[in-house]
């Protein structure tokens, strides 16, 4: 039987990511349906807002444990560290956001702890105290139901899957002696650069605008960008395109690329290849546009528009400039 549920809470910047509201969403389902109290776990240096923001959600305790060492994610660090909380707090359950950083340590913490690892779920539930996932297996073509029967269970869950928990509560702070050594630590960040921008992280974005080698060149995807531009929207690219050289591969989206699970997907210019499927076939709403009646993506979309999509995005973005009063 579940005795406590222990939710990773991942951070930016030293600000809490989105993922940790849905993952305290997730764990109160599982606490509900007998999976006992929910705490979250906050690793890193300069985490003051982090724990602000975690203090106010639903969750019995925060566990906190700072150091220098933690400033920047390395595997070997924060594995032992999760590893102690988890060691500290006494829970059944883990929970770790699909992202780079939480598949990455994920595995580390599920082998260090003897624990049980379901990755990329979408489901979570249990069963007579036990955890049961669902999962997209080859290649999202169907999905596998899995359930544990291991002491210790952990999982990765895709963003987007669960709604952000409500700020409502006032956990109680525990702090985590830390205790590393530091000589085990063989990677170490020296610079982090990020993306121009400031929009959302593919995996993370709720509307994804992408465009596929129909674009023609790079500054075509320009259209793209102003339309993600008036809708809130991170913009992506299949493999084609990439290969193509008009886009970098972090903007990727497919097997080769990022999954991704946003409210709204834009795929513009974009056939629908098996490959670039697999990244985004788990969108909540799929919008084509294509000029190309049959291509294999309208068989996956909820929404077709059959047009030059050098005509079509000019107009759609006209058009929610005029219904989201920013033109």
């Amino acid at each position: 039987m579940a005795n406590g549920i222990l939710v990773f809470g991942e951070l930016r910047d030293g600000a809490f990511k989105g993922i940790g509201d849905e993952l305290v969403s997730a764990a109160k389902a599982l606490s509900e349906a007998g999976g006992g109290p929910v705490s979250v776990a906050i690793v890193g240096d300069g985490v003051d807002g982090a724990v602000a923001h975690a203090k106010t959600l639903d969750v019995k305790h925060v566990y906190v444990a700072k150091s220098p060492v933690l400033a920047a994610y390395a595997t070997q660090a924060y594995a032992t560290v999760v590893q102690q909380i988890v060691e500290k707090s006494g829970v059944g359950i883990v929970l770790f956001g699909a992202t780079a950083t939480g598949k990455d340590l994920s595995a580390r913490v599920a082998a260090r702890c003897g624990a049980s690892l379901f990755t990329d779920c979408t489901e979570l539930s249990l069963v007579d105290g036990a955890l049961r996932a669902k999962r997209p297996v080859y290649s999202g073509k169907v999905y596998a139901e899995v359930i544990s029967s291991a002491e210790l269970q952990m999982a990765s869950v895709r963003p987007n899957v669960f709604p952000p928990a409500a700020s409502v509560g006032s956990a109680e702070v525990v702090e985590v002696a830390v205790s590393i050594d530091e000589g085990s630590v063989r990677g170490r960040v020296r610079e982090v650069v990020g993306a121009s921008g400031g929009t959302k992280d593919l995996t993370e974005a709720e509307i994804i605008v992408s465009g596929g080698r129909s674009l023609k060149s790079g500054d075509n995807f320009a259209l793209l960008q102003k339309l993600a531009d008036v809708i809130g929207a991170s913009v992506g690219a299949s493999r084609a395109a990439v290969d193509a050289g008009y886009v970098p591969h972090s903007i990727q989206v497919g097997q080769t690329g990022k999954v991704v699970n946003p409210k709204l997907y834009i795929a513009c210019g974009i056939s629908g290849a098996i490959q670039h499927l697999v990244g985004m076939r788990t969108s909540k709403v799929i919008v084509a546009v294509n000029k190309d009646e049959n291509a294999p993506i309208f068989s996956k979309a909820d929404y077709g528009i059959v047009g030059d999509l050098f005509e079509v995005v000019p107009a759609l973005t006209a058009e929610f400039e005029k219904l989201l009063g920013s033109g």
